[in-house]
């Protein structure tokens, strides 16, 4: 009974609540089409962040698409929800790539880039960890990385933490709070 007046009046998220916390305040790198873009171009919007890269062989894929799978859930209320994929492999992560990956999942949806310091800057920022690990052939390699989505409330307040696979479902749920002021 303790428990459950100590969650009267929370909005009950099933991704981790990380409202308050003191990282994921900065983002600037640029778009897939060329433009600047900042966290503050999003206001009045819900924004889903994930870090990953485009030859990534299951994480980044099957997260995209389940955001896709979430924004379609919602239906009309999709239009107020951002999703921006940054890259962690600049050196391959293309603006090219990244204009023909990550609309392929959503047209709505925007690949970030920037250089090698940009990139670990937002990453560190985020608190998200990469590394390069080499493969079986000199100049192949993958990417070790943080697998979860950021995403933040429409007046721009880092707000949860979604671990990858979390389902669609309780995505769009909790994406559905934020629009509704939660």
């Amino acid at each position: 009974m303790l428990l459950a007046a100590c969650r009267r009046g929370s909005p009950g998220f099933a991704a981790t609540d990380v409202t308050g916390a003191p990282f994921g305040r900065e983002l600037a790198l640029t778009d897939h089409t060329g433009k600047p873009r900042t966290l503050a171009d999003f206001r009045g919007q819900v924004v889903v962040v994930f870090f990953g890269f485009t030859q990534c062989p299951d994480v980044c894929p099957t997260t995209l698409a389940e955001m896709a799978q979430a924004l379609a859930s919602l239906g009309d209320r999709a239009g107020k929800v951002q999703v921006l994929f940054v890259t962690l492999d600049p050196e391959r992560d293309t603006q090219a790539l990244l204009a023909q990956y990550v609309p392929a999942f959503n047209p709505r949806f925007i690949g970030l880039r920037g250089s090698p310091e940009e990139i670990d800057r937002a990453a560190r920022e985020f608190k998200v960890f990469y590394q390069k690990v080499n493969g079986s052939t000199p100049g192949s390699y993958s990417i070790d990385h943080t697998a979860g989505s950021y995403v933040f409330d429409p007046a721009g307040r880092l707000r949860l933490f979604v671990k990858h696979a979390q389902g669609v479902a309780p995505l769009a749920a909790d994406i559905g709070k934020l629009l509704d002021g939660a």
